[in-house]
């Protein structure tokens, strides 16, 4: 059996834009010179910056100057290796777990035309999968830990790791993956446990301290921007969305957002667009 939704969803693993990080924020172009905005380079032209600054003035007082920049670059650093973690992780479960199911016969197609693989063939393929993970340095071994074992004991599949989406707003960036969970998952956060299966929008974050809420009220936003993107690109319209934050030490902090958050925090980012255009016009005539 073969599935539009699915070929469409396959098609992100590619993205369909050009990167340009050759300017001050990053951009992507398509084959037409439409240009597009990174989804967090908006987030962050449009965001009140007066914590961030008033941090950066105390790091570099008490430790130095540069000091704040410094530590910004070691926990980008640290967040990469994580992800990276994570990516290698999914990867390997589908690719183990789909390589199972297809000789038991075992795929399915859900409701939202997506290929489904067994949930116990999935877990036994992340199972396989977590005894290989690549190593990180030391002071990213932590937040790998935290988040990959989450995975572990969460995701019963995987639709998409780190696919690529655009929208016609006008802004484009990848998204960490589009994965079901468990219902044990889905009724420690309040949630239907018959929502297991359902995709949701994944986000994955690492964190020294307790994100504020103006930082996690952008993380819900970026999952907003996702949803946009892959709504548009494949049709599908996900369940809601799981932020998980890794912490050096123990487990990651969750926010789980319904389908109705979601929805929000859709609108609420197409506002960030529109306000991220009104700034780079007038930049632009200020130039003029």
């Amino acid at each position: 059996m073969t599935s539009t939704t699915q070929d469409a969803l396959a098609a992100l693993r590619r993205s369909a834009l050009v990167r340009d990080d050759s300017g001050p924020s990053r951009v992507y172009r398509d084959t037409a010179g439409t240009l597009y905005h990174s989804v967090t380079s908006i987030l962050s032209a449009t965001a009140d910056k007066s914590g961030l600054d008033n941090w950066i003035a105390f790091t570099d007082r008490i430790y130095g100057p540069g000091a704040a920049i410094q530590d910004r670059n070691v926990a980008a650093t640290r967040g990469n290796q994580a992800h990276s973690q994570a990516e290698f992780l999914l990867k390997l479960a589908n690719k183990l777990a789909r390589s199972t199911a297809n000789k038991n016969n075992s795929l399915t197609w859900d409701e939202h035309g997506l290929a489904r693989i067994p949930a116990p063939v999935f877990r036994w393929g992340l199972g396989k999968a977590a005894a290989k993970l690549p190593r990180v340095t030391w002071s990213a071994s932590g937040y790998a830990r935290s988040l990959s074992t989450w995975i572990v004991e969460n995701v019963t599949q995987a639709y998409a790791i780190e696919f690529s989406t655009h929208h016609p707003a006008g802004f484009a960036g990848t998204a960490d993956g589009l994965i079901s969970v468990s219902p044990e998952t889905l009724e420690r956060h309040g949630a239907d446990p018959a929502l297991a299966g359902a995709p949701f929008i994944a986000d994955w974050k690492t964190s020294a301290s307790k994100r504020s809420p103006a930082m996690m009220a952008d993380y819900k936003l970026q999952c907003g921007a996702y949803a946009l993107g892959l709504e548009h690109l494949t049709g599908i319209q996900p369940a809601g969305a799981f932020i998980v934050v890794a912490r050096r030490i123990g487990e990651p902090n969750v926010t789980f957002m319904t389908r109705d958050e979601l929805v929000r925090a859709q609108d609420g980012y197409l506002e960030r667009v529109s306000l991220f255009y009104e700034q780079l016009e007038k930049a632009i005539q200020g130039e003029g």
